[in-house]
């Protein structure tokens, strides 16, 4: 199969035509189609629902969510727990197990589960439910049984988070920092006890950067190491922290879209972890006011990362690149000979018109 257009490789924009079946066989410079742009597949770590399904309600609501993000160009993605009971929990670290295990027809590829609580600080819930659990060698050993977790999100300062941290990067899981009173000292010694960590949802349940108290984002943005992920839906970040975000640590930033089950069904009501949720001019948000994860899709993060004045291969990075090497994955994230054909066709308004999954057309 062949593909031509606006190719947007590591080395920058190629005109010419993309050749792949599986994977990619080789991108050659010719008068390439001007009309659109061929890029990596998004990669979402962070993800809790979509289209009406939810992590947490098993097997049936991830299936239904990893083909709905599909359709926006989300070629791989974590499932993302949330804080609840600890064996509502469990149940969907082993859900995430079957459904990677058999596969999705039409959906993302499951990479793994993203367990965000229990672990964290009640303090620093955001939307969490008040169900967290302190970090115990038992609980650590329970949740890595299964085998799913890729990464977890941690608040260092609470009892037991270092030795779990231990456990965790021992099992090879990515430990992300958040839901976080951590001050800069804790964070930064947190960073150093592993590499990489990363910060949950960069500025948010993390408290702000002050001068003389920087706490876990200045201990973020100061690190030569750290990765961050951030929520770009323009509401849970400016755009002025975003451009701090990137230059402060560059190829170590990625974008997420912390979706809930409301993303895709419009205004209304809807609910996270129990709570009740109302979806309102593009936003979630609690009873109380609180941002509630999001109803954003990879590709609108993508669209406004260049609205933040980034050159589309740079917001390519940051949809698909930057996670990758985070999450260790060799295969994918990149237009090059040999990596997977997970492509993404925009058109030059910048939308999305094709999804390619290991060659074959599925959007």
């Amino acid at each position: 199969m062949e593909l031509s257009g606006q190719i947007v490789t590591p080395a920058g924009i190629v005109a010419g035509t993309i050749g792949f079946s599986e994977t990619i066989m080789a991108i050659v410079s010719s008068p390439g189609a001007a009309d659109r742009f061929i890029l990596p597949g998004f990669i979402d770590t962070h993800v809790h629902g979509g289209d009406g399904g939810d992590v947490m309600d098993g097997a049936e609501g991830i299936a239904r969510m990893a083909r709905f993000h599909l359709r926006y160009g989300t070629t791989t993605l974590l499932p993302t727990t949330i804080t609840r009971p600890w064996a509502d929990v469990m149940a969907a670290l082993h859900a995430v197990a079957a459904v990677r295990r058999y596969g999705i027809p039409g959906g993302a590829l499951i990479h793994g589960a993203h367990l965000e609580g229990p672990f964290i600080n009640p303090e620093r819930l955001g939307a969490q439910p008040p169900f967290t659990l302190l970090a115990t060698p038992e609980l650590v050993a329970e949740a890595l049984a299964p085998g799913i977790v890729r990464v977890v999100t941690l608040a260092p300062e609470m009892p037991g988070a270092a030795e779990a941290q231990v456990m965790f990067q021992a099992a090879g899981v990515r430990v992300s920092l958040g839901h976080s009173a951590a001050d800069f000292g804790c964070a930064s010694h947190a960073i150093a006890a592993g590499c990489p960590v990363c910060g949950t949802h960069l500025f948010n349940a993390m408290g702000g950067i002050a001068g003389r108290a920087p706490g876990l984002a200045g201990a973020i943005l100061a690190s030569d190491t750290a990765y961050a992920e951030l929520i770009l839906d323009l509401h849970h970040v400016h755009p002025g922290a975003f451009r701090l975000a990137r230059a402060a640590i560059g190829e170590r930033l990625f974008l997420i879209t912390d979706a809930i089950r409301a993303t895709g069904l419009g205004d209304g009501a809807s609910e996270l972890g129990g709570q009740a949720v109302t979806i309102a001019d593009g936003t979630a948000r609690l009873a109380d006011g609180t941002l509630a994860g999001s109803v954003l899709t990879m590709d609108a993060a993508l669209r406004n990362a260049i609205g933040c004045g980034l050159p589309i291969e740079q917001a390519a990075r940051l949809t698909s690149t930057n996670a990758a090497r985070y999450l260790g994955l060799t295969d994918r994230g990149r237009l090059a000979p040999g990596l997977r054909a997970d492509l993404v066709i925009l058109d030059t308004t910048l939308e999305l018109r094709e999804v390619w999954l290991g060659g074959t057309r599925v959007g």
